[in-house]
């Protein structure tokens, strides 16, 4: 587990990104055929994708909602290109997931899956981080600290303006 950071952070990045999200919902629980197969596959992608950065992928974090069990996995990506040759690659093992998906399952009802893909321009972006391990954009990115032009949203999108709660001070060491 990653230590917390006491203090307030942002994530740094230099040029455009991708954020893509995700995930899986189990319509019918006793379908267990037709979801753990779409299920198991996710960290061999990621494997994959860890093992590979040339890949583009910059990061991510894995979520698990119980009732209905639900998966969401937020990326990071350095362009769409990257994440869409992954995709459509053969030899990578998306493909051959997402095949499988479709002759299992198709539109059964069983397993829905979803993805949302944002392209964000370089600058369009903002964060925050309090008192957090390294989490999201900062942990596939640049870990700073969110003080002076990055202080508030607004400054961190460009703009000036003055926090309307003063920032407490960080503690000198991680917990």
């Amino acid at each position: 587990m990653n230590p917390v950071m006491p203090g307030r952070y942002t994530a740094q990045i230099d040029g455009p990104f991708v954020v893509f999200l995700i995930g899986m919902r189990v319509n019918r629980v006793m379908a267990f055929r037709k979801w753990w197969p779409a299920a198991s596959a996710m960290p061999r992608m990621l494997e994959t994708l860890y093992a590979h950065p040339e890949k583009g992928f910059l990061g991510g974090e894995l979520f698990l909602r119980f009732g209905p069990l639900t998966t969401l996995l937020m990326s990071y990506w350095r362009d769409f290109e990257t994440l869409e040759r992954f995709a459509r690659d053969p030899a990578d093992p998306h493909l051959p997931a997402w095949r499988a998906f479709n002759q299992a399952v198709g539109g059964d009802g069983s397993v829905g899956i979803w993805h949302e893909t944002y392209l964000v321009p370089e600058g369009g972006y903002e964060c925050v981080y309090g008192n957090m391990p390294v989490f999201g954009l900062a942990a596939a990115s640049q870990h700073v600290p969110a003080s002076g032009r990055r202080e508030t949203a607004r400054r961190r999108l460009g703009g000036q303006n003055e926090p309307a709660v003063p920032t407490p001070p960080a503690a000198v060491a991680p917990l």
